[in-house]
């Protein structure tokens, strides 16, 4: 139940949530209130025009993904640590495991691993998923992934039933303890990685970033130096929505995390 409204009661602060609320708070005083009504109106579109410009999107999703920017080489660690949250499961019509935009993570795995950055890979999560017949985990699907980008099976160990970043660390760092070992590389999303490098470090686990799918890079300014590109970057879209609401989303995770004390 704790998952479910952990999950369920934030779609009503993000801005598509949040607008309809004020639309339907709108459709119910229209008749006899119509003042009250136009300001539901009038707040909805706040919550959609405003997340939905390009600037002010990059701007949020920049203040994250930027914290820990890699500087040269990275260093040499026991082992890399891929967090979930990348895949879709192989289930009709699909031929085999499907990749998310968060992909990158299982990749960007691989190819330390094919460096000789570290001699294991760690691949952690389960799979939220509200049937009952659950079916493989995440992380058997990034194991799948990761062999056939050339990463040998007995390389790799895997993490299957954490549903949120705290587990993946508690999880992670029982696998560690197992083993002697205590410092990794830490795979993820960018805007991810600020709650998760703050998580791991919490639990006592020597944690280097190592950052992947960046949205906002140095070539995508967040006010393009054209007019056209301007008044594009200013209009609403729903890419600049979602990636508005994913950054909203990880500031929040902090918070509860904070609260709860897992960072």
């Amino acid at each position: 139940m704790f998952l479910f409204l952990s999950k369920l009661l934030p779609l009503f602060i993000y801005p598509l949530g949040f607008a309809s609320l004020m639309l339907i708070g709108a459709l119910l005083t229209l008749w006899k209130r119509p003042r009250l009504s136009a300001i539901f109106v009038a707040l909805a579109l706040v919550a959609i025009l405003l997340p939905g410009n390009t600037w002010l999107s990059n701007r949020l999703v920049k203040s994250l993904e930027w914290q820990y920017l890699p500087s040269g080489s990275l260093p040499n660690a026991d082992a890399i640590v891929v967090l979930g949250g990348a895949t879709r499961p192989q289930e009709p019509p699909r031929p085999w495991v499907d990749l998310t935009e968060e992909g990158d993570r299982i990749i960007h795995g691989a190819q330390l691993y094919l460096q000789g950055k570290a001699p294991l890979v760690i691949m952690s999560g389960g799979r939220i998923d509200w049937r009952e017949n659950q079916g493989e985990s995440e992380s058997a699907d990034m194991a799948q992934i990761a062999e056939a980008l050339g990463v040998p099976a007995n390389a790799i160990l895997q993490d299957p039933t954490s549903l949120n970043t705290h587990e993946n660390a508690v999880n992670v760092k029982q696998i560690l303890q197992e083993r002697s070992i205590n410092r990794v590389l830490l795979v993820t999303s960018a805007m991810h990685m600020p709650r998760s490098i703050a998580i791991f470090r919490k639990q006592g686990i020597n944690t280097i970033p190592a950052p992947t799918d960046f949205l906002v890079t140095e070539a995508n300014p967040e006010i393009p130096d054209t007019p056209q590109g301007t008044i594009l970057a200013l209009l609403p879209d729903s890419g600049s929505l979602h990636r508005f609401t994913r950054a909203l989303k990880e500031y929040i995770g902090i918070g509860f995390y904070w609260l709860r004390g897992w960072l």
